[in-house]
């Protein structure tokens, strides 16, 4: 069996993306990694060359700024860095620049890529997610966060990255079979200094609306005011080894007590039924569970 990891990046300096720690979070997993690099206006390529590992190789790209519908540009950046895999690979893992695994699950990531590797009825594998907010404390928990995607894939250049590269279906809109793995995905988009937080958000804003709309929505502040309000629930597990560095150099505060937000009747509902049941009524599903 042999696995190809994969990604793309801009400016992961400007905007504090994690993208380091993404991939040497996967690598270990991974025989060749391809790394779509957007032209970037900071240290971005010499950032990613840190990393120094014989397996990776930097695709140099050019990001499309007028597709802006939906987020368009981040399937197409994604899309350059898979269709770079040599077939020699079986799957491929994809990993977004503020996405981690554990090392925990390395184990049972394995295993399910080689006890599924001759099965032609699996597509792909599915992730749970872990929703970082405002610190490294605290998780997301209201149903805007969405608890599962596909992460690992077949080196099929008729699957294509869907919509603004959360997921992916093949080429003619049909979503993949995938099988759900006890495994998870961390991802920590929503936990960074709120000057950067703020960097990042107006210029992620700009990939989906004009950049008069842009600045309305996130706003003229220089700093991002982390939500109180948010629903949250406290993380007390192990983060990945690989964010430690991270996480100790952490330089801004973040206070909320779970306890006191109150959630929308809908959202409590779906809660109770879903530790009860599993299923989460209404939920967006961008793939076919296999049983």
């Amino acid at each position: 069996m042999k696995v190809a990891g994969f990604t793309f990046i801009r400016n992961a300096v400007r905007y504090d993306y994690p993208i380091v720690e993404a991939i040497r979070s996967v690598l270990p997993l991974c025989d060749y990694f391809v790394v779509a690099l957007g032209r970037s206006e900071d240290d971005t390529e010499a950032l990613i060359r840190s990393i120094d590992d014989r397996r990776i190789h930097i695709l140099p790209t050019e990001w499309d700024d007028s597709l802006r519908e939906g987020g368009r540009v981040l399937a197409v950046e994604t899309g350059k860095a898979f269709q770079a895999i040599p077939q020699a690979y079986d799957w491929c893992f994809y990993i977004q620049g503020d996405e981690c695994i554990h090392e925990q699950d390395y184990p049972a990531i394995r295993q399910a890529m080689e006890s599924r590797l001759d099965d032609p009825h699996t597509e792909g594998l599915l992730f749970h997610y872990r929703h970082f907010y405002g610190s490294y404390d605290y998780t997301g928990a209201s149903r805007r966060w969405y608890r599962r995607e596909v992460r690992i894939i077949r080196n099929n250049k008729n699957i294509k990255s869907w919509r603004d590269a959360q997921g992916f279906r093949w080429a003619d809109g049909r979503k993949l079979r995938v099988r759900q793995i006890p495994a998870c995905i961390y991802h920590y988009g929503w936990v960074k200094d709120p000057a950067a937080q703020q960097r990042k958000l107006r210029n992620f804003n700009r990939l989906w609306h004009s950049d008069e709309i842009a600045e309305q929505r996130v706003g003229r502040s220089e700093t991002y005011r982390y939500d109180g309000t948010e629903p949250l629930e406290r993380f007390t597990g192990a983060h990945p080894a690989v964010m430690q560095p991270r996480i100790s150099t952490m330089n801004w505060q973040f206070e909320t007590d779970p306890s006191t937000i109150r959630r929308r009747l809908k959202d409590r509902i779906s809660q109770w039924i879903e530790r009860r049941t599993g299923w989460r009524p209404g939920e967006y599903k961008n793939f076919t569970l296999l049983p």
